[in-house]
């Protein structure tokens, strides 16, 4: 048995019952448990030191180069203060405080150096991976930002893996002209890089990447089938419906299902004049009472046709199976073949006719969804009606929901001014999802519409944690400009006396983080523009 051995088996079995070899000086000192541990001390340096170096890894390459632009020094200090706030813990009490929260200003200070072109500074990239990891909302604009040298450095530390998936595996991707480059790299290529050929083909030669698809489609495995055909989204065109209808036939059925979608959104394919005969098979107009009355016949079986064309047999738990057909009938058909069916109404007159059996939502979702897929202008105005209507008694669609994927399909423009004429008639409780599908910075009036709703949620008294999801947008969605605005509103007010006991307190304390926000986005914004990289 050696020492170390020794010294271990005394340790645990008890000095009293197996006394240690040690020195009788070493013992005299302190005892036998003291020299005990002086020993152990020692021998435990002296292994420490007498193990022999393993062999020398081979040194990794050199670091690519970056091209773009250095970050200003002052946007540089505030990338590092931004990172370092991501991780900082949150207010003890539930109160956030006066202060921004740089956690939240981080994607957007991204985004905005990524439009000026800049590179990170190698000093970040770890800690700038490290936030990625954490928020997968982060990840586009940190690796945009993180660059060659950040997707290199990634590759050397397990834990940032993630940034190697979505980016080629960190290598460059061959010129979409070069043929033999962009097969050998389809063919022998990781399935990142694929699928992000495939896209870059796609940008420059959509024919091409359906060149590249048709090869080896049938030997590719379903869940790889599925992304590249999900791929195909960017750019659709009529020039895809033949291997869309192909993939009809596909033994994948979520294949079948996301190609028979995309099919739906081409309105002039034969899947889509497929779904419009059996659409408007079901759904009539009824003239009998004097009136015009939709009447709904819904489909009595899912046919080997219908699921062919994506229609799934087995509706989902809570759906009835003959109601989850009708839907998926009408969602998939275009648009237009409603003014014919309807006698040449607009899609106005359509929506606000009566629905015969309580069809009326069953049949106003499935055009909502059609609406948005087809990305149809017209028919999104008259399902979202009047701002100034109640939901629930709109024209069209009360849920929220489907409004806010509505008003995506407007312009700019138009969908600010419904949103902001909607607070001003409903105020802010039900304006979250609608708020969050408008530009940023909120344009007018539809950021005027906002604040003004704040000052009235302030003056009825309640807290201002009912309205917290609607001000951490406004802190990242208000112009910059609109501080000087608020600043009256950072002054704490007399209660009223059904107010809720300080909640002026907390308002004035908000409104001064709002405030503090929109000037922190100025200076940001002010730094990433204004300064010259070095």
């Amino acid at each position: 048995m050696d020492a170390w051995e020794e010294l271990v088996t005394s340790a645990l079995l008890g000095t009293d019952r197996r006394p240690p070899a040690l020195s009788a000086a070493g013992a005299a000192d302190g005892g036998a448990p003291i020299a005990l541990l002086d020993a152990a001390a020692l021998h435990t340096v002296r292994r420490r030191a007498g193990l022999r170096p393993g062999p020398a890894a081979p040194a990794p390459e050199p670091a690519p180069e970056d091209h773009r632009r250095p970050l200003p020094e002052a946007a540089r200090h505030r990338l590092g203060l931004l990172l370092a706030g991501r991780a900082a813990p949150a207010p003890s009490g539930g109160r956030r405080g006066a202060a921004p929260d740089l956690a939240e200003l981080l994607p957007q200070w991204l985004a905005t150096a990524n439009e000026h072109g800049f590179r990170a500074p190698a000093s970040a990239l770890p800690a700038l991976l490290d936030a990625a990891r954490a928020r997968t909302d982060l990840r586009p604009q940190a690796l945009a930002l993180a660059g060659p040298r950040g997707l290199w450095l990634a590759g050397l530390n397990p834990d940032w893996k993630f940034a190697l998936r979505g980016a080629a595996g960190g290598a460059a991707l061959p010129d979409p002209a070069d043929d033999e480059a962009v097969t050998a790299l389809w063919e022998q290529g990781l399935f990142a890089e694929r699928v992000a050929l495939l896209a870059a083909v796609r940008a420059e030669d959509p024919a091409a990447a359906l060149s590249l698809l048709r090869g080896g489609w049938a030997a590719e495995r379903a869940e790889d089938r599925l992304m590249f055909l999900d791929s195909l989204r960017a750019g659709l065109s009529d020039a895809d419906e033949e291997f869309l209808e192909e993939a009809l036939s596909d033994r994948s059925r979520n294949v079948r299902s996301t190609a028979a979608e995309l099919l739906a959104a081409l309105p002039g394919s034969a899947l889509a004049g497929r779904m419009a005969d059996r659409a408007t098979s079901c759904v009539s107009l009824d003239r009998t009472d004097g009136g015009a009355t939709i009447v709904v016949e819904a489909p009595h079986e899912c046919d080997a046709g219908m699921q062919r064309d994506g229609v799934v047999a087995t509706p989902p738990a809570g759906r009835g199976e003959r109601s989850w057909w009708l839907g998926k009938l009408v969602d998939s058909a275009p648009l237009s073949c409603w003014r014919e069916r309807f006698g040449g109404r607009p899609p106005e007159e359509i929506v606000a006719l009566p629905v015969a059996d309580d069809w009326a939502g069953e049949l106003h979702a499935a055009w909502c969804r059609a609406a948005v897929r087809q990305r149809d202008a017209d028919w999104s105005r008259a399902l979202l009606g009047s701002p100034a209507t109640p939901p629930a008694t709109g024209p069209g669609t009360s849920s929220l929901a489907e409004r806010a994927q509505l008003l995506s399909t407007l312009p700019d423009g138009e969908r600010a001014r419904w949103v902001a004429s909607f607070i001003a008639a409903h105020g802010l409780s039900e304006a979250f999802q609608l708020l969050g599908v408008c530009t940023v910075p909120w344009p007018e009036p539809l950021g005027g519409a906002v604040i003004d709703a704040l000052d009235i949620a302030r003056d009825a008294g309640s807290y201002p944690w009912s309205f917290s999801g609607v001000m951490g947008l406004a802190e990242r969605c208000l112009s910059p400009d609109a501080a000087s605005q608020l600043e009256s509103l950072t002054a704490l007010t007399t209660e009223p006396e059904d107010a809720s006991p300080g909640a002026g307190g907390y308002w004035s304390e908000a409104f001064q983080r709002l405030v503090s926000t929109l000037r922190l986005r100025s200076q940001m914004q002010s730094e990433l523009t204004h300064a010259q990289g070095e």
